[in-house]
Order: C-alpha cells, then sequence, then structure tokens
C-alpha cells in the first residue's frame, strides 16, 4: 500500500490509469446464517485500507453500541446496513461492496444465510464468477451450506472457495478442518465434473489466513483467501462466444438517425459486420457502433452501445440482435430448470410473466417433472414447487423469443417469472433447450373456418363464463338460459362444472393447483366451441382472477362474457342443496372455496347478477337482453 500511496502523491494519472487497467473480480459470500459472511467482508474492506478515517470511527462507535463483540470492531457492521439486520445480527438484503489491492479489483456481494432470503442470495450469485462458501467450524456442512452450493453452481459459477470459519473456536483442529473437507467434496460429486475447489482454513474475526497464512495453521499450505482471490484466473467466456445484443431501447433522436441500443451480451461487433434480427430472422449489415464518447471501430461483451444498421430493418425492445452466421434459437416452449422464490407455490397452469433481458413475455407453467432434493441432489416427485425449492419444469410462451441455453450464455439463458397480479418476482428460471414439439407442431388449414360455421348457425360464437360462489346459482341460471336459447333456435351447449369433473377433469382434486388445471382445460375446451360457432355457457367456480383472465385471453375480441353471480356467502350457505358447506364446516371437505379457500371475485365483469333480488328466469331474461344488445344473437 505504501507504494500505492507515493503514486497517488507523485502522480495521481498514473495512479488512476494503472487502477483503471487492473483486471475486476466480481465474487460473493453465502453460507447458513452466522457463519461469518459479513464479518469477512469486513476484514477484507478493513484489511486493504477501502475504510476511510469517518467510517472507521463510526464504524468502532457503532460496535460499542450494537456490536457483537464487546469492545473490539465488529466487522460486520461494514456491510450489515439495514437496522433490521443490525437489530438481529443477520444479513437480510444484498449488500455490494467495491475495493482494490495492487494486483485487483473486486465487487463483493454480500448474501443473507437464511432460507427465507435464498431469494436474494440467487440475485447476487447471478452476475458472479467465484462464491466464497462460509462453514463454520462447529456446524459443519448443513442443509443452507447445501442449497447455496448447489444454487452456485445452478447458475454457473464453476470456482469455488470452502471457507471453514471460526476455525479458532475448534482450536485451529486439522482433523475438524480436514473432515469438513471430505463431507464437502462427498456432496460435490454430484454438483458439476468441472467444479474447482479451494478448501481454506480461516477466522474472518481474527484476521486468520485472510490476508496471509497464519502460524496457527503450520498444516495448511495452500493459499490465504486473499492469495486466492488476487490470483485465480478470470476468463470472460462472452467474449469468445458469438455475438448478442437485447435491444433496450430503439434510438431515434431525429428523423435521419435510427440506432439500437443496449449492453453486449456476447462476443465482438464490428462496422460491417452480417448480423441477424431476432425473432424476425432479417439480415442487414452494421454501419456504425455509436457511444457518448464517439463511434467505436469494435464493441465487446459487457459495453453498452448504439447499433446502426444498413438496412431499414423493424426491430423493437426486446429483439435480440445476433451474429447471422451463428445466430442463437428461437422458439416458444423449453425445458427449464426454476428455483421457486415466493411464499404462494407455485400453480402449474397459470400464466405468470417471464422477462428474459429486455423483453417480457407470457408463460404457462406446466407441472414439475421432478424436484430436486438439496441434501442429495437426487431426483424427486413433484407436483408444484415451494418456496426455496428448485424443479425440472417446462413451459411455454404466447410468443417465440430469442435465446441460448444457460450453460452458454447467462444473459440470454437466465429468467424471472412475475406474478400478474401482484408484479412480485416469483420465481428464477435457467433456459436448458427448446422443445422439439416447438417446431414439429404447426397449425393444420381447413377451409371451413369458424365465421363459416357461425354463419350457418345464425349467430356470432360466445363464452358465457359463470362464476360465484358454490350454490349461488350458476348452475341453474345457465341451465334456464339455454332453453331460451335453444327456443330461439340457437346452438348453445353447457360446460359445468360438476359434469366435466365427471370425465374429462376425473383426475384433478380441488388444490389450488388442481383448480387452475380444471380452468385451463374447459377454457381450451370452450375455445374449441368457440371456433365451430358454438354459444358456450361455462359454470365454474373458477375462484381466481388470473385463470379467468387466462380463459379470456383465449377467445377472439369480445366473445368472452364475464358473468358475476354475485350471491353474499352467507345465502349461499343457508342453500347448501349438496350439504356441501355443512361437511366444509366440520372439516371433512378441504380446500372448500369460500371457506378454507379463497374467491377473488371479478372487478369488472361484462354483467353482475344479484340472486338475492332476482329469480334464475329474470338472471336469464337479462342475459339474452345483453347478447341481443351487442349483436351476438342474428335475427
Amino acid at each position: 500500500m505504501r507504494l500505492t500511496d507515493d503514486l497517488i502523491a507523485s502522480d495521481i494519472g498514473a495512479y488512476l490509469q494503472k487502477h483503471e487497467d487492473k483486471s475486476l473480480l466480481r465474487f460473493i459470500t453465502c453460507g447458513s446464517v452466522d457463519d461469518g459472511k459479513s464479518t469477512l467482508i469486513g476484514r477484507l474492506l478493513y484489511d486493504s485500507k477501502m475504510i476511510f478515517e469517518d467510517q472507521l470511527a463510526s464504524l468502532e462507535a457503532d460496535s460499542k453500541r450494537v456490536g457483537t463483540q464487546g469492545q473490539n470492531i465488529d466487522f460486520a457492521l461494514l456491510v450489515d446496513g439495514l437496522a433490521a439486520e443490525r437489530e438481529q445480527g443477520i444479513t437480510i438484503d444484498v449488500a455490494y461492496r467495491f475495493f482494490a489491492t495492487d494486483k485487483r479489483k473486486f465487487i463483493v456481494a454480500d448474501t443473507p444465510g437464511h432460507e427465507q432470503y435464498t431469494r436474494n442470495m440467487a440475485t447476487g450469485a447471478s452476475t458472479a464468477d467465484v462464491a466464497i462458501l462460509m462453514i463454520d467450524a462447529r456446524k459443519g456442512i448443513l442443509t443452507q451450506t447445501r442449497r447455496h452450493s448447489f444454487i452456485t453452481t445452478l447458475l454457473g459459477i464453476r470456482r469455488l472457495v470452502l471457507a471453514v470459519n471460526k476455525m479458532d473456536l475448534v482450536n485451529y483442529s486439522q482433523q475438524v478442518f480436514d473432515d469438513i473437507v471430505e463431507d464437502f467434496y462427498d456432496f460435490a460429486d454430484e454438483l458439476a465434473t468441472d467444479l474447482e475447489i479451494q478448501p481454506i482454513p480461516m477466522s474472518a474475526l481474527a484476521g486468520i489466513n485472510i490476508t496471509e497464512r497464519s502460524n496457527e495453521t503450520d498444516w495448511y499450505d495452500g493459499p490465504s483467501l486473499m492469495e486466492y482471490l488476487e490470483t485465480v484466473p478470470i476468463g470472460d467466456k462472452r467474449l469468445e462466444a458469438p455475438f448478442r445484443m437485447p435491444v433496450q431501447w430503439v434510438n431515434r433522436p431525429n428523423l435521419d438517425f435510427r440506432g439500437f441500443s443496449g449492453q453486449i451480451a456476447a462476443g465482438t461487433v464490428k462496422p460491417g459486420d452480417r448480423i441477424k434480427t431476432l425473432p424476425s430472422g432479417r439480415q442487414s449489415t452494421i454501419t456504425r457502433i455509436v457511444t457518448a464518447g464517439g463511434d467505436l471501430d469494435e464493441a465487446v461483451a459487457g459495453q453498452s452501445v448504439t447499433l446502426t444498421l444498413a438496412d431499414e430493418v423493424d426491430s423493437s425492445r426486446g429483439d435480440v440482435i445476433v451474429s447471422a452466421d451463428n445466430p442463437a434459437e428461437v422458439s416458444d416452449q423449453f425445458q427449464v430448470r426454476v428455483l421457486w422464490m415466493s411464499d404462494t407455490p407455485l400453480l402449474p397452469g397459470r400464466r405468470y410473466l417471464l422477462k428474459i433481458g429486455a423483453k417480457t413475455v407470457t408463460a404457462t407453467i406446466n407441472a414439475p417433472k421432478y424436484g430436486i432434493d438439496i441434501n442429495t441432489l437426487n431426483d424427486m416427485p413433484a407436483k408444484t414447487l415451494e418456496l426455496n425449492q428448485i424443479g425440472v419444469t417446462t413451459l411455454s410462451l404466447d410468443q417465440a423469443i430469442a435465446f441460448d441455453p444457460y450453460d452458454d450464455n447467462r444473459e440470454m439463458g437466465g429468467f424471472i417469472l412475475i406474478d400478474r397480479q401482484t408484479n412480485d418476482t416469483v420465481g428464477l428460471g435457467l433456459i436448458d433447450f427448446a422443445l422439439r414439439r416447438a417446431s414439429n407442431i404447426h397449425w393444420q388449414a381447413i377451409d371451413i373456418d369458424r365465421a363459416t360455421l357461425a354463419e350457418q348457425k345464425g349467430q356470432k360464437p360466445a363464452v358465457l363464463w359463470f362464476t360465484g360462489l358454490s350454490g349461488s346459482g350458476k348452475s341453474t341460471i345457465a341451465n334456464a338460459l339455454q332453453k331460451r336459447l335453444f327456443a330461439l333456435g340457437k346452438h348453445t351447449f353447457i360446460l359445468d362444472g360438476d359434469n366435466v369433473r365427471h370425465g374429462l377433469n376425473r383426475d384433478l382434486g380441488f388444490t389450488d393447483v388442481d383448480r387452475v388445471e380444471n380452468v385451463r382445460r374447459v377454457a381450451n375446451v370452450a375455445r374449441l366451441m368457440t371456433d365451430a360457432g358454438l354459444i358456450t355457457l361455462v359454470s365454474f367456480i373458477s375462484p381466481f382472477r388470473d385463470e379467468r383472465q387466462m380463459a379470456r385471453g383465449l377467445m377472439a375480441d369480445n366473445e368472452f362474457i364475464e358473468i358475476h353471480v354475485d350471491t353474499p356467502l352467507e345465502v349461499a350457505e343457508s342453500r347448501d342443496v349438496k350439504g356441501l358447506y355443512k361437511k366444509a364446516r366440520a372439516g371433512e371437505i378441504k380446500h372448500f372455496t369460500g371457506i378454507d379457500s379463497p374467491y377473488e371475485a371479478p372487478q369488472n365483469p361484462e354483467l353482475r347478477i344479484n340472486t338475492v333480488s332476482q329469480s334464475p328466469e329474470d338472471a336469464a331474461e337479462e342475459i339474452l337482453g345483453y347478447l341481443r344488445q351487442k349483436g351476438f344473437l342474428a335475427d
């Protein structure tokens, strides 16, 4: 550090240039709760002289006030910045810190150890080159240790420091260290074949084997942690990969300039290179690489640039510009690995938003093929995914996207899943490959189309979706309406919840997962019936708004008519024709809507029917009038 200080004093320009030319290593600390992650980072910052005098004074004062080390410095407080973290003594959010030595620059992510915040740990791991896995020497390998190890390798990290911490509390026992290392190697054999592991015995609090090797562990002949971090090879595979740039913005400041802006995800690009825009497949040539500092002769992965093309290519945000000679794949169906990050379980068949790069599309997630047991890494049966569970599944999108498998390109193969109602991020996913059926299945052209079939019947096709509590009167009203329509010579069909469960959906129960699948199947059948020109009456509780919105999205414009049979719970329960409410109250029926399973009432239905004040016949007449008004019943 003395040479660095002298250089700053004598030639600040030379110092800055030297600093700029240093390589940058991104790494994370992870592991179970209270294994010493924050303390380790605090020690690294302290020993690398990256703490200003006022920060050091504040640290010393905070250590005495809220620290856990008595009158000594509590290094964890340097990164545990949230009030809740200091009060509880745990890391909650991801804390990023920069520091540098004479040899290298570093960005370190201090990630939470608590199982509840596994999603934050995955966020920190997504951009790291190295993972430091902290293990308390007194406790050995825990479930969360295994979970974090699996997630780091899942996300593509192949260099792992096995940091056996708190060795001072086990008298620097070589036997303790060797046993933990052996246990971890047995587990790591199933993680990845190309995993590089560096075990290091240490005490973050005492500074043992942090910046230099210590005599306390004279039996250890490996590097100190800092020696390892300063010398571990950094290879950016993105530079060697084919060119990829997701379009984040179409830059059109005036009529004479049109460029495509984004950060290069992989490869290099030069003016004159042939490119292709995906998913459209249009080709062109790069004419300029524009940046705020002027045009470039070449741009590489990690740089943010604006590309201009020789041809007028219709491309927009979310598209990907790729090498014409080595393009990415395009598909709308995939096998994926998913880390579920929500307290609400995955509901197979439900539609979620999928964000990959700058592209956001709608995804339907299928039931998992299998889950992964974190302790054994064995496959296990799974109908859904709970918080922090990892599974393999398939999904389909409402439009095709450009992608590379995650193992080849993190940016082009990683995505997040977002709940459409709450906008919460609920899952992290990695694309393995496109499904072959995505390219093998095509729409078959049919000469007699839906419009012709509807005209033959003298009506417009429609789906009348009756939703409401059990006992609200949905089926009774649908039956009365069908009689009226039949008398008018109209062609109809009723899909009733109970009737469908005798055949098409007999394999489904009444859990949230099964209810989602129940509605998904019926919605697709209803869509086929509109193709046949029918007026279809669907009588289902269908308790979730998202699934009713999914059904609406399947139909043509204005063909979906949501009818809320709005009956208060106490009224529906007082009817209880089937005796279901009585059984639900007695605990004999589980997952009963309105009792121990929620009903999400429509917010803006086309029709709202009040069966307290209306008879089924009056309700049918009101609906019939709506159909006439909207032109569904031709004269």
